[in-house]
C-alpha cells in the first residue's frame, strides 16, 4: 500500500492547523462576551450590531465578514482558502460556544473567562497564520488600505479600530478593562504561538514560520 508523501502529510498538518485555529478563535471570542469586561476591538462592533439587529453575534460577524471581503476588490487584494474560511467557520464556532457557555455574573468566573479567552486567542492566532492560507478579511482591508494610499500599517489599523471601537461602544457592544488587557497582550501572545505552532517544511527542514512582527499578523474575525 501506498505510503503518504511528505508534501501530503505537510498540506495535512496546515489545513489542520487552519481549521482548528478558526474554531479556537471563534470559542475564545465567545469566552471574551461571557466574562463581560471587554471584547477584542472588531467584535465590539459586532456585539453593537447584534444588539440592535437581533442577529446572533456569530451571524454578524459572518456578515460583515463578508462585507469587508467584498472592499478587497477595489484594493486588488486576493483571498486564499483562509481567508474564505474566516468568514464562514468562526461565527459558526463563537454562536456555539456561546449556546454551550452560560453568562458569568461573579467575578470570580468573569476573571478566568476573560484569561482564558485571551490565551486562547492567542493560540489561535498561532495557529491560524502559521498555517499559511491568507490573511483574515480584516487583515486584507488594512494591508490594501496601506497599499493604496501609502499610510503606513501602523496608522491605519489604529485608525481602522478605533473607528470599530467606538461604533460598537455607541451601539452598545462591551468596551472595558479586557478591551486594553487584549490590545496589550495579544502581540506577545501571537508571536509566542506562532513559533510553537511553526510548520515544518513538506521535506522535515526548517520549520517555517509567518514573516513580520505578531502585532501585524492578528487574525480578526
Amino acid at each position: 500500500m501506498a505510503s503518504h508523501s511528505p508534501r501530503s502529510g505537510h498540506l495535512a498538518r496546515r489545513l489542520f492547523q487552519l481549521y482548528a485555529g478558526l474554531g479556537l478563535y471563534g470559542a475564545s471570542s465567545a469566552l471574551l462576551v461571557r466574562s463581560g469586561l471587554g471584547l477584542e476591538p472588531w467584535n465590539v462592533l459586532h456585539q453593537g450590531l447584534a444588539g440592535l439587529t437581533g442577529l446572533s453575534i456569530g451571524v454578524v460577524l459572518t456578515i460583515v465578514g463578508a462585507v469587508v471581503l467584498l472592499l478587497w476588490i477595489p484594493l486588488r487584494q486576493r483571498p486564499g482558502l483562509g481567508t474564505v474560511s474566516n468568514v464562514l467557520v468562526i461565527g459558526m464556532a463563537m454562536d456555539a460556544t456561546l449556546a454551550l457557555v452560560p453568562d458569568a455574573h461573579t467575578l470570580a468566573v468573569r476573571v478566568p473567562l476573560l484569561v482564558a479567552g485571551i490565551v486562547l486567542n492567542g493560540a489561535a492566532t498561532g495557529l491560524y497564520i502559521a498555517a499559511r492560507f491568507g490573511p483574515g478579511p480584516r487583515d486584507g482591508l488594512m494591508t490594501g488600505l496601506h497599499q493604496r494610499t501609502g499610510v503606513s500599517i501602523r496608522v491605519v489599523r489604529t485608525a481602522l479600530e478605533v473607528t470599530v471601537v467606538v461604533t460598537g461602544f455607541l451601539l452598545g457592544g462591551t468596551v472595558g478593562a479586557g478591551t486594553l488587557l487584549y490590545a496589550l497582550t495579544i502581540g506577545p501572545l501571537a508571536q509566542l504561538f506562532l513559533r510553537v505552532f511553526a510548520v515544518p517544511g513538506p521535506d522535515g527542514g526548517g520549520r517555517v514560520v509567518a514573516e513580520g512582527p505578531a502585532g501585524r499578523a492578528i487574525l480578526r474575525p
